[in-house]
């Protein structure tokens, strides 16, 4: 007779849905990190505007964070497979400490633009080397949760930060910056004294871990359609509604900032209340459903708010759009972990991943900009809404990357007789 694997132990299932305290230790550090963000992005163009430069200028200081992102990823990804995950993370955190604290003493614009790219730098280390640790240490049935949380720890601390910037106003336009600063080196102690390497060695050490290159990634369809998602998720969540949204409430609704201060919450807010759930769902139905109907909804969502004419339907439709980002993350972020597995290390993987958002972030106010002032914000908000429906589109062929198990991916199709059998994930 087979022999019978022993019954689990009392507490074994509760253990197994519990979410890794290394987890944990990334996801205080992450919401401590979007505090003092939230608390410096409301100052910023201010601050530059205080050297006597005018609003395209002052707009610049903020590109220039991102642009540093987008050019020294590879350089991160390539730091990160060398030196580990860990070390990448605190050396990052480190470098935006440094110059967030450069930026309050600024001197000239010119200097205040060198701090900020430096910050872009440290930035991209960290987010990078937080997806990378995420990839390695989250349980592959909770990867989509996990994401979720990670991603809610960014949002919820970004919520905050204004609030507590705005109480913090009467103590200048420095205090912003050294307060981001000191939260910086919290998050810092966090992950220093939570998260030891001897933790890490248990899953592998980065140094002896083959490398996955970015061709082989390349390969799987479900990280091509990840860069696609990825790239219109940027520019139209992160990109358009920050920088089209509060000129077409005043422009187009003819309402105030207060109105465009409404959306922009109640975006952020169906993106949290899209978070709460969706990590789980991506987890029992797999990734691929999730993201479908995130970018679907998303994107139906952004082209019908460019035919906003009242302010009741703009508050409603950002809502709704804002719940179908928080749907399409969770299950975006496990698919492209899934694709990486936690076997192997995936620096230039994850950089290439994290480029696509920030070139849609850079690209998509600039075009949609454009495209509102030679059609209106009719057109500009539709063709973005366009965008995200195609992205949509690119995942259909894709292969789940979700492993069950007894049954493996979710969804297996049966190749047509004759047909050249491809590779896995597409």
């Amino acid at each position: 007779m087979p022999v019978q694997p022993p019954p689990p132990a009392p507490g074994a299932a509760a253990d197994q849905d519990r979410v890794p305290q290394q987890i944990t230790v990334l996801i205080a550090a992450a919401f401590v990190i979007a505090i003092g963000y939230g608390i410096v992005a409301p100052v910023l163009p201010q601050f530059a505007t205080t050297f006597g430069v005018g609003v395209a200028a002052a707009s610049a200081v903020v590109s220039a964070f991102a642009f540093s992102r987008l050019v020294f990823a590879p350089a991160g990804g390539r730091i990160l497979n060398r030196i580990g995950e860990r070390p990448t993370y605190l050396i990052g955190v480190l470098i935006v400490a440094a110059s967030s604290a450069a930026t309050a003493f600024a001197q000239t614009y010119w200097q205040l633009i060198v701090f900020r790219g430096l910050g872009g730098i440290g930035s991209v280390m960290f987010t990078i080397s937080a997806m990378g640790l995420i990839v390695r240490l989250a349980p592959p049935r909770m990867r989509g949760r996990i994401s979720g949380y990670y991603s809610s720890a960014f949002l919820v601390g970004g919520v905050l930060g204004p609030v507590v910037g705005g109480l913090l106003a009467g103590f200048g336009m420095q205090a912003p910056f050294l307060i981001y600063a000191a939260a910086l080196l919290v998050a810092v102690a966090v992950v220093h004294f939570r998260l030891k390497d001897e933790v890490l060695r248990e899953t592998g050490s980065t140094g002896t871990r083959p490398t996955m290159s970015v061709a082989e990634a390349w390969s799987r369809g479900a990280y091509r359609s990840a860069l696609v998602s990825s790239f219109v998720n940027g520019w139209s969540s992160q990109g358009i509604r920050v920088a089209l949204v509060p000129l077409m409430a005043v422009a187009v609704l003819g309402a105030g900032p207060a109105v465009a201060g409404l959306a922009l919450a109640v975006y952020a807010a169906g993106n949290a209340l899209a978070l709460t759930v969706t990590g789980r769902l991506t987890d029992r139905f797999g990734r691929k459903p999730l993201v479908i109907t995130g970018l679907a909804v998303n994107g139906l969502a952004t082209m019908a708010l460019g035919l906003a004419q009242d302010v009741p339907w703009f508050v409603v439709l950002s809502l709704v759009a804002g719940m179908g980002s928080g749907t399409l993350n969770p299950g975006q972020q496990a698919a492209v972990a899934d694709v990486i597995g936690p076997d192997r290390a995936g620096g230039p993987v994850l950089a290439r991943y994290q480029m696509s958002a920030d070139a849609g972030q850079i690209l998509g106010p600039l075009v949609a900009g454009a495209l509102a002032d030679a059609a209106g914000f009719g057109w500009a908000l539709g063709v973005s809404g366009a965008l995200v429906l195609l992205a949509a589109g690119a995942w259909l062929p894709v292969q789940d990357t979700l492993e069950r198990p007894d049954a493996g991916p979710v969804r297996r199709t049966r190749p047509r007789r004759g047909a050249r059998r491809g590779r896995p994930g597409e």
